[in-house]
């Protein structure tokens, strides 16, 4: 560690003054809990970070992505905050480690800094180990753990400075355009406020496969990995399986073994750019076991693989994403997907001990879907005890029956913004 490289960090960041807008995540600022906030590369981390040093007394900001410090030893983060102690006079009451993860043993010093109660913790990272049971084990209990993904539709439209506010029909028309946009998009903060949108979207793509992807995880198969990550961004919102997607690797030409694919989603799925959604059973061993559905953490990131006819996947990763975003106020909920007899149903939400709601996600509910639509609903209502059943479409709203059940219809729209 070079002191005078840290005295520059530290320098350089007393007088950083970024514009910012405030994130809907809230998290507990008064806790002796570690507050672990996960998410993908530039979904605004850094920049949540510095909205909670505007709510706190005698913070210390560490960004374990500059070079400055990307190679410190996990026992030199102590000798950080007695060079800054040392240099302004006082002690930090609050240290914000961001991107942790690229410190090897970075679990000890954290784990060493809370036993001190001295400090309020919070950490960020862009791996899915941190959401899993694993960091759990690491800090022994200590931490509670948010995921923070790029602007909800909400935030979107706070950006676009599109009011939400006494609707009139125009007002709707104008949220419906805007949500046509962040569809195709994607809510990444930079490429919502930025110009050169299509051109951004490729570099964080590329930002993934090479940084989170292949080096992180010292892949030696490079022409594999860009297979990989291409047709998962080719085929988000569909279910599938490992060997499925080694039989395409294999009839391409490429050799790679069944253990080598499931080896490498896993690795992909620690990037946080892309999550793999379980089948629902009551057996643990079936919801651990593939096929499995694919959902990208920003639908902006296969704007340059995505067809014309993708309307209808884009609606259900959008939605698929909501789901996961209130998971942050509500850490019972679990999402599933099921796939009976009758088809499939897009989302199954499980809090507590019971499916508590069935959804479908389309375009439109009309004659030619509408049994593909309704009956897995119905067949799954049945078999699971589930009374709640809703369809998101484009426009449609009211209810239905079949069979005796009630199906609500809304529009996505009204219920990203909470309805």
């Amino acid at each position: 560690m070079n002191r005078l490289d840290i005295i520059d960090y530290l320098n350089e960041h007393k007088s950083f003054r970024p514009q910012l807008m405030d994130r809907e995540l809230r998290v507990p600022l008064d806790t002796s809990f570690i507050i672990s906030l996960i998410g993908p590369r530039r979904a605004g981390k850094s920049y949540y970070f510095f909205q909670l040093e505007r709510e706190m007394q005698r913070p210390l900001y560490l960004n374990f992505e500059d070079s400055r410090l990307r190679n410190i030893a996990y026992g030199e983060i102590r000798d950080i905050i007695r060079i800054y102690i040392e240099e302004y006079g006082i002690a930090p009451k609050v240290l914000l480690l961001d991107e942790v993860q690229n410190i090897s043993g970075w679990d000890i010093a954290v784990r060493e800094l809370s036993d001190l109660k001295q400090y309020r913790i919070f950490v960020t990272g862009s791996s899915s180990k941190m959401l899993s049971q694993e960091i759990a084990t690491q800090l022994r209990g200590r931490t509670l753990s948010y995921i923070m993904l790029p602007f909800s539709f909400r935030e979107f439209l706070r950006a676009k400075k599109v009011s939400t506010e006494h609707l009139t029909r125009d007002g709707e028309a104008i949220i419906k355009n805007a949500l046509l946009e962040y569809m195709d998009l994607g809510g990444f903060p930079e490429v919502v406020l930025g110009l050169e949108k299509t051109k951004i979207l490729k570099e964080y793509s590329d930002l993934i496969l090479f940084r989170d992807f292949i080096e992180r995880h010292n892949i030696k198969n490079m022409q594999l990995a860009r297979y990989i990550q291409e047709s998962i961004m080719q085929n988000f919102s569909k279910e599938i399986s490992s060997n499925s997607v080694f039989k395409k690797a294999k009839s391409l030409g490429i050799k790679v073994s069944n253990n080598t694919i499931y080896d490498y989603l896993e690795k992909l799925n620690d990037t946080v750019s892309f999550f793999f959604l379980a089948r629902f059973s009551e057996k643990a061993h079936e919801r651990a076991s593939w096929p499995k559905k694919v959902y990208l953490a920003d639908t902006g990131l296969s704007k340059a693989y995505r067809f014309a006819d993708d309307t209808g996947k884009l609606i259900e990763n959008v939605t698929f994403l909501e789901l996961l975003r209130r998971r942050n106020s509500s850490p019972l909920l679990e999402i599933y997907y099921v796939n009976n007899t009758s088809g499939e149903v897009d989302f199954a939400i499980k809090e507590g001990n019971r499916i508590r709601l069935l959804m479908q996600a389309t375009y439109e509910l009309n004659d030619d879907n509408r049994s593909r639509e309704i009956n897995p609903l119905v067949a799954a209502a049945a078999s699971l005890h589930c009374d709640e059943l809703l369809v998101l479409t484009w426009e449609q709203e009211g209810a239905i029956s079949e069979k005796g059940r009630k199906i609500r219809l809304l529009p996505l729209w009204k219920w990203l913004l909470g309805g």
